[in-house]
């Protein structure tokens, strides 16, 4: 993840961006992050992030990330997608119960009775919920007493402009100026592709 940190307070930006760093890190989204701009004017206040996600989040169901197979009347579950193991065992629990669920090692799972479509198409990631989970990412990032914000979120671009009293016009143009340079940098990034 490349983070660009610009403002007027130059110890406050680099501390600010190794704390946006270990917070992405700490709720395992740090690896879903091509890019993020944050810039920081104390004196405003005034604090802008915007995070260019490598892909927009996608629902995810247990068939993206484990492998199924039925053998009589039960269906064994491989995890492929470490990430996603404590998800697909509580969706399991929840439509199958514990009883039915039997989880053999880290990433092995029997479930007894079960249906091998039905178990492969369970939800068990919501892309708007990864978006919401970022969000309240950046929000833990920023100081306390930043209560008034402003976001804008375009695709893979999600931009958070705050401040602590009144949203002036200008703080908003500049926080769409960033959010439409990370638009531009992601259009281009995917005509690479």
């Amino acid at each position: 993840m490349n983070i660009e940190a610009t403002g007027t307070d130059p110890y406050g930006s680099e501390a600010y961006k190794d704390l946006f760093r270990v917070i992405m890190s700490d709720i395992g989204k740090g690896i879903l992050i091509d890019e993020a701009r944050i810039l920081l004017r104390p004196e405003v206040p005034l604090f802008i992030f915007s995070v260019m996600l490598k892909a927009e989040p996608d629902n995810k169901t247990i068939s993206d990330a484990a492998s199924l197979r039925k053998e009589g009347d039960n269906v064994f579950i491989t995890i492929s997608d470490e990430r996603y193991a404590p998800d697909i065992l509580s969706q399991l629990w929840k439509r199958y119960t514990r009883a039915r669920v039997d989880q053999q090692t880290r990433f092995d799972i029997v479930i007894e009775g079960a249906d091998t479509d039905e178990v492969a198409d369970i939800e068990i990631s919501s892309g708007e919920e990864t978006k919401k989970e970022i969000l309240g990412a950046v929000w833990r990032s920023m100081p306390e007493g930043i209560r008034v914000r402003f976001n804008q979120t375009d695709g893979r671009v999600l931009t958070i402009m705050a401040t602590e009293e009144i949203v002036r016009p200008e703080m908003k143009e500049e926080a769409r100026k960033v959010h439409e340079e990370m638009l531009a940098k992601a259009r281009e990034a995917e005509r690479h592709v």
